[in-house]
């Protein structure tokens, strides 16, 4: 039997194959508001959340004018950010919606809140926020029990202030 991972492990950055760069860091830092810490090249870029070197690559080096994979082929189902308040991601909404994007989903999962839209390019884009653990449902024998509940989104842009 394998030693299970350190708990101190996780995921430091998503790199996305992207058509367009330009139309790219449109959404991940003009909309979403993520600092491009640094560009490589007229290939790829790489921005961060605070003074991290970067939470998120994106390159045009396989892809420049490429499309989408097309549905029912393996891949990306979505990368998710995660926000540190409920604040946080409702002010994540409130750009979204300025910025014209539509929403594929919006739900209360019971350990977390959470916003679904695509990119550009159609990737999936998970953001969200945890509920405190102690909030967390959990069944009769402690095992959690999320739930797909719909998001209340009027509650959720009055936590943005």
């Amino acid at each position: 039997m394998t030693h299970p991972v350190d708990p101190q492990a996780r995921i430091g950055h998503v790199h996305l194959k992207v058509a367009d760069l330009d139309r790219a860091i449109a959404l991940y830092s003009g909309v979403l508001g993520f600092s491009v810490t640094q560009r490589y090249g007229a290939g790829a870029a790489f921005l961060a959340a605070g003074n991290y070197h970067h939470h998120i690559g994106l390159n045009t080096w396989e892809s420049a004018g490429g499309t989408p994979p097309p549905k029912g082929h393996t891949g990306l189902y979505h990368t998710a950010f995660l926000y540190p308040s409920r604040a946080a991601l409702g002010d994540a909404l409130k750009r979204v919606l300025n910025a014209g994007i539509k929403l594929d989903g919006a739900s209360d999962h019971g350990v977390s809140e959470a916003l679904y839209l695509r990119d550009p390019d159609e990737n999936g884009v998970e953001l969200y926020w945890d509920k405190p653990e102690a909030d967390w449902p959990r069944d009769a024998d402690g095992a959690l029990s999320m739930v797909n509940d719909p998001l209340d989104l009027a509650s959720l842009l009055a936590a943005a202030g």
